[in-house]
């Protein structure tokens, strides 16, 4: 049994997602980021970062989304979201879910929480700034998509289109979406279809995304 604390729409939606593609027996903890419920003293206890997700196995908490999800994909191979080890599409990856995560998802987090770059809200040449390097990461992994799609390893789904799905519906009310792209608009297509997407956004009481183009 493993018990996920989670908030909707946050960075554990990709560790619910994983848990929901191995269909493996799990308990839904609800922390409440906008009352802060990350910060109190015992949830604190088990994620001193004061964020989520937090995965709890044998009533120990493992940290870090990223991680969560390789840790997952590991522990059941049978699901169809790693490829076989030794491959060369086994090292690729682990280095795409490695690359999102320390450029992607770091980026976005800067965007959403001005006060970790020391700012209360952050100037216009800051978002701009920032605008400019999420939109140069979604040209990079466009025109990877446009060569070797439609996902990450080609013609074969895997974890890791789960995390930067998460990550483009990140983007959502940015100036310029991911979706404006046109090789991750069709990934974003493909995993939003898939039943543990659906399924997750009617627990997690999520919008519809993307939005139906007129």
């Amino acid at each position: 049994m493993y018990t996920l604390y989670y908030c909707p729409g946050t960075a554990s939606m990709v560790i619910h997602l994983a848990l929901l593609e191995i269909g493996a027996a799990h308990e839904l903890k609800l922390v409440d980021v906008e009352k802060k419920q990350q910060k109190d003293p015992e949830y604190l206890r088990l994620n001193p970062n004061g964020v989520v997700p937090t995965l709890v196995i044998d009533g120990r908490p493992y940290l870090e989304s990223a991680a969560l999800l390789m840790l997952l994909s590991e522990r059941h191979p049978e699901a169809g979201m790693i490829p076989a080890a030794g491959t060369v599409e086994r090292d690729q990856w682990r280095q795409w879910i490695i690359f999102i995560s320390g450029s992607l998802q770091s980026a976005f987090r800067a965007w959403f929480y001005p006060s970790e770059l020391g700012f209360e809200e952050h100037s216009e040449a800051t978002r701009a700034a920032l605008q400019q390097r999420i939109a140069a990461i979604w040209d990079q992994l466009d025109l990877h998509l446009s060569k070797n799609g439609p996902y990450l390893l080609g013609e074969t789904f895997s974890a890791v289109d789960l995390q930067l799905t998460m990550l483009m519906r990140w983007s959502r009310n940015m100036p310029r979406p991911a979706t404006e792209w046109p090789a991750l608009s069709k990934l974003a297509q493909l995993i939003t279809a898939r039943p543990s997407w659906q399924k997750m956004m009617e627990i997690e009481a999520l919008d519809v995304w993307p939005k139906a183009r007129n």
